[in-house]
């Protein structure tokens, strides 16, 4: 995947954002940074942004699929992030 983030570089909600309208279709999607709030938590780069998100989608994928089956389509979606160095997504599935 070519939009991911180089190594030592945090992810941006943009490229969050990219993965998750290529592979889940949204019709709603919000991509928040807010890893400013987490500085100095558990999973903090120390740079203030890249590591905490939320996300606020809705995908036709959701229909008739729980909620954590839903979360997951997500998780999955976004594991290069994750195995990048993203420390937390808070996920609202609409």
């Amino acid at each position: 995947m070519t939009d991911a983030p180089g190594i030592g570089t945090p992810p941006t909600d943009h490229q969050l954002a990219q993965r998750l309208r290529e592979l889940l279709a949204p019709t709603v999607l919000e991509v928040l940074d807010e890893s400013a709030a987490h500085a100095g938590h558990s999973g903090s780069n120390g740079q203030g942004h890249g590591t905490h998100f939320r996300v606020r989608i809705a995908s036709p994928l959701f229909t008739k699929k729980t909620r954590v089956a839903c979360h997951r389509l997500v998780y999955d979606a976004l594991q290069e992030f994750i195995d990048q160095g993203v420390h937390a997504i808070a996920i609202e599935t609409l």
